[in-house]
Formats: C-alpha cells, structure tokens, sequence
C-alpha cells in the first residue's frame, strides 16, 4: 500500500465529505431524525471540521499527526452518533451512519499507523541547527535522518535553508 496514496485519498474523501454535510445539512438532519436547529448547526460545524482536515492532509500529506486528527474527529461523530442512537434505537439510518464512521475510523487508523511507521513518529519534532547551547549545528543529514517528517526518495538530497541571524 501506498500510504501517501492513500492518505491523500482521506483528504480528498475528508473535503467532499465536508462539502456534502455543509451542502445538504437539512437532507442530512432529516435523514438522522435531527432536523432540528441544534442537529443542523452540529452538522455544518462537523462539516467545517472535514473541510479543515482534507485541506491540511493535503497539505502535509505524510505528516500522520493530520490523519489522527481525523481518527479523533470519527470519534467525535461516533459519540454524536452514539447520543442520536440512544434517543432513537431503532432508527436505521442512524446505525448506517454509525456503520460508515466506524469503518471510515478503521481505514483513518490504519493509514495513520502505517505513516507513524514509515515516517518514525506521530508527531514530528522541529529541530534548528541552533538546538545545541554550544552554538555548534548537528549535520543536516543525520538531523534529517534521526526526524523525518516527509516520505522522500532515499537518493534525494536534503539541503537545509541558511540560517537567519537577529541583531
């Protein structure tokens, strides 16, 4: 599998979600029985949300930190869900909705997992050639090397920007 792939593939999907929920906030409402003015706010904020996450995992597409931030948005709705199927248990539309996030939680996890191995970390640490309080840098290779956090080439040369001095 190709995690980048496949993680451009969640922003993608993260961004027409977002787009439909905003767009079809009332159609939505209506087909979960929350067609009511707190259920429509709720949608369009969690549409924002998708809208939000897409736009960053395509930005920063091997940054798996991103893709968490989807997992723990799914959660988000599960628990939205979850409350919407208490007051309406029989409700399919409800259980197919919760049916979908769970599955969309799972796909979210293993893409994240699988850029946390191929980059090293969920969250990537910025390090200046400044770090040390001895003023001396470390090699930008072996900087590079030790906290990846893109998915390159191995043949790819790494070149760090020149230093910029206060006065």
């Amino acid at each position: 599998m190709d995690v980048r792939r496949a993680s451009i593939g969640l922003g993608l999907f993260s961004i027409v979600l977002g787009v439909a929920e905003i767009a079809a906030t009332r159609r939505i409402a209506r087909a979960l029985g929350n067609d009511h003015r707190a259920g429509r706010v709720t949608l369009r904020a969690f549409g924002a949300r998708e809208m939000l996450a897409g736009a960053g995992i395509l930005a920063a597409p091997a940054h798996s930190t991103l893709v968490w931030n989807r997992v723990a948005g799914d959660a988000m709705d599960l628990a939205a869900l979850g409350l919407a199927a208490r007051n309406a248990p029989r409700h399919r539309a409800i259980w197919g909705a919760i049916a979908f996030v769970a599955s969309a939680t799972i796909i979210d996890a293993l893409v994240a997992r699988a850029l946390d191995k191929k980059t090293g970390r969920a969250f990537p640490a910025r390090h200046s050639t400044r770090s040390r309080r001895d003023g001396a840098g470390q090699d930008a290779k072996a900087q590079h090397d030790h906290h990846p956090t893109t998915i390159e080439p191995e043949d790819m040369p790494f070149v760090q920007a020149p230093e910029v001095t206060r006065h």
